[in-house]
Order: C-alpha cells, then structure tokens, then sequence
C-alpha cells in the first residue's frame, strides 16, 4: 500500500447506504469532497463509499471564541484545532464493497460498526475499484436528490481520472464521461447540471 493509504478517523455511526466518520483537524491531508474512501467490515471485507460532505461542528468555547471583541492567539486556535474532540465530521456515501477481494458495486450486506477506522482509498484501490464491471457505482451517486450531484461527480470523476491517467488510462474520464450521459439520459434537467459541473472541473484540468 501507498502512504496515501492512511486513517482519517473512525465511524460514528452507520448504515448500508452510507456512515459517517468523526476525526480531529489537523494540519495534514484529509480526504476532499468526492474521495473515495473504505471501512472494514471483517478481517476480508470492506465497505466502499465517496465522501459527499466535511463539518466543522462547534461547541460553547468556540461560540464565545468568535464573539470576543479582540483577537484570538494563534495557540488558542492551534489547540482547539488539535487537542480538542472530534470537531469534524465526514459523511460517506456507500458506493459498494468487496468480499475476500471481490468487488460489487451493489450496497454492502451490512454496516460498518461503530469506532472502525476509516481509510483513505489508495491511487492502486481507486483503479481497481472503478474499473470494476461498468460503472455500476454511479447510479449510488445519483440516487440522492438531496446532494448537490452535478458537484459531486464532477469531483469524483476529477479525482478517479487522475488515479486512472496515472495507472495510463487516460480514457477513463471519457468513458465514465459517456456513462454518466447514459444514466442521466431520461433526466435532462439533472444532466444538464451534472455536465456542467464535469465542464468546469476538467476544463481547469486540462
């Protein structure tokens, strides 16, 4: 595994369409908005999903923090940064699993348990994940009306075609491209939206 291959908190809470990960903030990585991440569940399992949101929660020092009138030192924002509990929280959405090494882009038999450590997909699990069969795991994507989803697979995409073109296949982003389209084909509001996000994702790309 790649050093990118990393905890980035452990599971709050959980359920086979998606879980939600509380981790401190600190000043390295964290997984953006529409990575791919993984939990386990068991010693050969594991759960699949992309990240489709990260909250800042605060509490009373934070309240009283922002309302005083002076400044507030840098070590002050430093320890609540770091030494504080669980001030952020990321929501994953399940995209699919694996079983004894096998990859299914149908939801999970069953949910991640509570305080598992939740991973960071490596460039090498993000290719093999998203080569995997047709593209079946984007329909997950697309299934929630209440998520910005033009926003989220524009990121997605730009984040799996940068694993892909540097596994050299560089026409992952154009087949995943045609796929969204095929999904998207009955919804034309909804792909217009979605293809506009992918235009101005990966014209800043090019």
């Amino acid at each position: 595994m790649t050093d990118t291959n990393y905890p980035i908190g452990r599971l709050l809470r959980s359920g086979i369409t998606g879980f939600v990960a509380g981790c401190p903030i600190v000043e390295q990585e964290r997984p953006s908005f529409g990575a791919l991440v993984r939990a386990p569940l068991g010693p050969n399992d594991s759960i699949y999903g992309v990240v489709h949101e990260l909250s800042i929660l605060d509490d009373g020092l934070v309240r009283q923090l922002v309302t005083r009138d002076q400044p507030v030192d840098d070590t002050v924002i430093a320890d609540n940064r770091v030494n504080r509990t669980v001030p952020m929280e990321i929501s994953v959405l399940a995209v699919g699993h694996s079983h004894n090494g096998a990859i299914s882009h149908a939801l999970a038999p069953r949910a991640p348990l509570s305080l598992d450590a939740i991973h960071q997909c490596s460039p090498e699990e993000i290719v093999t994940f998203t080569n995997h069969g047709r593209f079946g795991y984007l329909r997950h994507l697309l299934r929630d009306t209440e998520l910005p989803v033009g926003e989220l697979l524009a990121a997605h995409v730009r984040q799996a075609a940068a694993a892909n073109a540097t596994a050299g296949q560089p026409e992952w982003r154009t087949r995943a491209a045609q796929e969204i389209i095929a999904l998207l084909r009955d919804d034309y509001a909804i792909l217009m939206q979605v293809l506009g996000a992918l235009s101005d994702v990966l014209e800043n790309e090019q």
